[in-house]
């Protein structure tokens, strides 16, 4: 647990490790910040030096000093300096486990993870607690770390967050009063030694419930089913077929229909697809776990909109239609968003590999996508995969592709960036993949609307 005397090392001096190395500080404890960049890469660099014991460029031995070290999820756990602290007995911790150990007794924690759907599920959550007048904050995965808020001090009711695994990889007492387990698929094979170690690491969202928690669950994922054993919190399952045995929450027609025969007609949703109406059923069970109101519930779903590159309408140009799908890193994400439409698409995909298998997709792309467009560091391994099954193109860059796609799209037509890989390759994250993207179906607005 967090002691003042403790000497912490920050080992990744992102978002969520400047906010566990400030919240430190602000209850008096001893603080060391490691990063492999050099100062001038890291955002604020100077004033980190400032207050803080700072080193850069690489992890030397004086991260071996320190009493536990926080690590930010994206450094791998193979890296040398932590194979050194393991060795040493140095505990390992995440920002996650570091601000569940210091978070005021009076706040409920709802967590939200899956291989899809976090973000949008979390937000959602969020949304209907602050419409139904509940203080809640929004942290994890997205927006603010954790720590970055006043958490150690009453006052918080609800601390929603979304969960990514490698923020789960390093938890040691974190036990959410709800947790949301929404699906489990192929994803970050680059860097867990195979799909059974991923998926464990996704259940330990569940390890440290007990009866008297909450568990929303999947009941469509064969991932999740097969080990309902392990699950020790109250259950409530959602499924995106009609109603199943056991099923909290289902699908009749457009509505989304619950057990205590409430609805929501999907058309009071603004979110698009199948995969986004399993989302709202998981938002709105997860909700109902700790308000038990669920007509009130449902009723605050109205006014949450999209979130930015998830299936964001962009623009439309001639009558063709542009949306921005770059959080689609995985196939999983690529399958919902060709689900979404009802007419097929021209789809723009690659990006940085993380070892997924793109023949998988093969047969969504055949029946829904008009042509896939085709770039960045994947291009050969996705050529290879669907060469001849389906219609394609490889091009040098994004921007080609947004341009070829325009030129060969009729009115009526929808373009869709959903690229099933990661953006480093070419781009800073999805976001700045996501925003590039728009600005390029900016400038073709601009040329267009001079002619």
């Amino acid at each position: 647990m967090f002691e003042i005397k403790k000497h912490y090392g920050i080992l990744g001096i992102a978002r969520s490790g400047v906010a566990a190395a400030q919240k430190i500080r602000e209850l008096g404890g001893e603080v060391f910040l490691s990063d492999i960049q050099e100062a001038a890469r890291v955002a604020g660099s100077a004033e980190l030096m400032g207050h803080y014991e700072c080193e850069f460029g690489g992890h030397t031995a004086r991260l071996l000093e320190c009493d536990e070290l926080i690590v930010s999820p994206g450094i791998p756990l193979s890296i040398p300096i932590v194979r050194e602290a393991l060795k040493k007995g140095i505990k390992l911790i995440s920002e996650i486990e570091f601000a569940y150990q210091i978070k005021a007794a009076d706040s409920k924690i709802i967590a939200v993870t899956g291989s899809n759907g976090k973000s949008t599920t979390a937000s959602l959550i969020h949304h209907i607690l602050s419409r139904i007048g509940k203080a809640s904050i929004l942290a994890g995965n997205i927006g603010d770390a954790f720590s970055g808020y006043p958490i150690h001090k009453p006052g918080i009711e609800y601390i929603v967050l979304e969960i990514s695994s490698f923020q789960l990889d390093l938890i040691e007492t974190f036990k959410p009063d709800v947790s949301v387990l929404l699906n489990i698929t192929p994803d970050h094979l680059n860097r867990y030694e195979s799909f059974g170690h991923y998926v464990a690491s996704k259940f330990r969202i569940l390890e440290n419930q007990t009866e008297q928690d909450f568990a929303i669950l999947n009941l469509d994922d064969d991932c999740i089913r097969k080990q309902l054993s392990q699950v020790k919190a109250m259950k409530s399952f959602f499924t995106e077929t009609s109603r199943k045995e056991q099923a909290n929450a289902w699908m009749e027609d457009v509505f989304i229909t619950f057990d205590d025969d409430t609805q929501l007609s999907i058309y009071d949703l603004s979110i698009k697809g199948p995969h986004n109406h399993t989302n709202a059923m998981a938002a709105i069970l997860a909700a109902d776990a700790l308000i038990q109101d669920r007509p009130r519930i449902i009723k605050a779903t109205t006014g949450f909109e999209p979130l930015s590159h998830r299936l964001e309408y962009v623009s439309t140009i001639n009558g063709v239609a542009f949306y921005n799908d770059s959080k689609a890193t995985n196939t999983d994400s690529v399958k919902y968003a060709l689900q979404s439409f009802d007419k097929p698409i021209r789809i723009i995909m690659g990006g940085s590999d993380k070892g997924e298998d793109f023949s998988v997709l093969t047969e969504s792309l055949s029946a829904n996508a008009v042509k896939v467009y085709i770039c960045g560091e994947t291009a050969d391994k996705m050529r290879q995969a669907w060469l001849g099954k389906v219609p394609l193109v490889c091009l040098p860059t994004l921007k080609d592709c947004v341009r070829q796609a325009f030129e060969e799209s009729l009115s009526g037509d929808n373009i869709v960036l959903s690229p099933a890989c990661a953006s480093y390759d070419q781009f800073r994250n999805f976001e700045h993949r996501g925003e590039s993207f728009k600005a390029m179906v900016k400038e073709l607005r601009l040329e267009y609307e001079k002619n």
